[in-house]
């Protein structure tokens, strides 16, 4: 089993949050909730909506309790005012909020129980369970015609956790069909084993099946996704930094333990590949799934032994074949040394610390966007940058990659100290147009955090009229810290 290095961060803290009721209505399902088109389509109107965590903001006097707040997509995208806030003080919504539970430090969503809706998944890994704190919870929001209502718990398998007081249930969240029958899987990692539901759920939580991971001690990350084209999703588990591999192994997942306790069908190691964080998706148009990991930290900020990501931090991709990604594979790594690849390699830039994947311009090509939230810009330290690479038949590509920061032309706002623009980025069609917007977290901006949208074109995002969408305007209240508003995106990020 893995031993955990440990691997400190300072973020800022946090506040806020009340509770909006839902202005979004549909008579019927949209056909098709757990298709890519409609994953997050929780009211069932045919566009995608858009999950914001806010994980330090407060609930009343609480400090930090965390919320998640759901913008509405339509075919004006989304805005502050067609909303959901939820929270654990939210009625049906299993908990209470409790100080530094971090309710929506992750989010992603699937049709967990097949009634058409999307439903909305929630981890607060801080969360305090019985005598272990941080042991850390999940909670599925009921997606329905009238959008977001009443929730479950989803338990731990058996045998979880045993021992540590932890774990950081929760820490990140995936969903995908594995075994084909149209009912998604859910897998959720930690700091100790991972978890796997089979699908479907009944309302109550309960999944067809659990299994817990114990095979590979630690679990940060977890990946889902289809790349050997079969139309069933593999899984990744990310074990984050060990002692034995500080850019964290990959292990492909090849079935649950066997039930003798033996380790019989255990994952297999890919030996090349590194990463804290993935995604997947289909950057060269073969019509098999491609995997993108992140490590964001480099050497200068461990605080200990070598042997991190490429200063400033680095992404690799391992591309899906008729054979999937196999051990032999070796990836390709971009940095911000890589050329054509904007800005240049400096400590701490924490490049790749988040990551998604989505066709921005409609070309077949699955684009990569890249969040840098450490990055200088001028004189201002962890301003933050967000790095867009183009899909192409050959593979990722920096030809014509772009970078954007609060100081580029069109985007609104002013290049601060500390803002974090990047700490999470989410490629997403919330208009329906076939063009993702594109979605940048700034959750240190201001008192309450915020999101930089614009919509996407043939050309690419669209920097004329692109907006802010801000904490406070859709939903969330400060108290004494900052609202964190935009820290979680239901694309993957690191959660340190």
């Amino acid at each position: 089993m893995r031993r955990t290095v440990i691997v400190s961060a300072v973020l800022t803290a946090v506040a806020a949050v009340p509770l909006t009721p839902l202005t979004s209505f549909a008579a019927t399902p949209y056909k098709g909730a757990n298709t890519a088109a409609v994953q997050d389509d929780f009211n069932g109107d045919g566009y995608r909506d858009l999950a914001v965590g806010a994980p330090e903001a407060a609930n009343g006097s609480v400090e930090a309790a965390g919320s998640v707040v759901v913008l509405y997509g339509s075919k004006s995208s989304v805005s502050a005012t067609r909303r959901t806030v939820i929270t654990q003080a939210t009625s049906g919504i299993p908990g209470d909020p409790e100080a530094w539970d971090r309710f929506g430090t992750t989010v992603t969503s699937a049709d967990l129980d097949r009634d058409g809706y999307a439903d909305l998944i929630v981890g607060a890994p801080d969360e305090g369970v019985g005598s272990a704190a941080g042991r850390g919870s999940v909670t599925v929001v009921w997606g329905g015609p009238s959008g977001l209502a009443g929730g479950t718990s989803i338990s731990p398998p058996a045998g979880y956790g045993d021992g540590m007081i932890s774990c950081g249930f929760g820490m990140s969240l995936a969903t995908g069909d594995m075994n084909g029958d149209g009912a998604p899987e859910l897998s959720i990692g930690s700091r100790c084993d991972g978890a796997s539901y089979t699908g479907p759920f009944k309302r109550t939580g309960q999944a067809a099946s659990d299994y817990r991971e114990w095979r590979l001690g630690e679990t940060r990350g977890v990946v889902m996704g289809d790349v050997n084209g079969d139309g069933r999703a593999e899984r990744f588990w990310l074990a984050g930094p060990t002692d034995g591999d500080l850019r964290g192994p990959v292990d492909l997942d090849t079935g649950p333990p066997l039930a003798d306790g033996g380790i019989g069908n255990k994952p297999i190691d890919l030996p090349y590949a590194d990463g804290h964080t993935g995604i997947i998706g289909d950057i060269n148009g073969d019509g098999y799934g491609d995997l993108v990991t992140g490590i964001s930290t480099d050497d200068s900020m461990s605080g200990g032994p070598a042997g991190w990501a490429h200063r400033g931090g680095e992404i690799q991709v391992l591309y899906g074949s008729a054979q999937g990604i196999t051990a032999a594979q070796k990836p390709k790594v971009y940095h911000q040394d890589t050329a054509g690849v904007p800005g240049t390699a400096e400590n701490g830039d924490m490049f790749g610390q988040s990551i998604s994947v989505g066709d921005v311009n409609a070309d077949g090509y699955a684009d990569v966007l890249v969040g840098s939230p450490g990055e200088a810009v001028g004189s201002h330290q962890a301003a933050g940058t967000a790095v867009l690479l183009r899909g192409s038949a050959s593979g990722l590509t920096t030809a014509k990659a772009a970078g954007y920061t609060q100081d580029t032309a069109g985007i609104p706002g002013a290049v601060e100290t500390g803002d974090r623009f990047g700490a999470a980025v989410h490629l997403a069609d919330l208009n329906k147009d076939g063009k993702p917007e594109t979605i940048v977290g700034v959750p240190t901006e201001n008192s309450d955090g915020c999101l930089w949208i614009a919509r996407g074109s043939a050309s690419g995002p669209v920097l004329s009229g692109s907006v802010n969408v801000c904490g406070k305007a859709s939903g969330i209240t400060v108290r004494g810290a900052k609202g964190y508003f935009g820290a979680a995106l239901p694309s993957a990020h690191v959660e340190v």
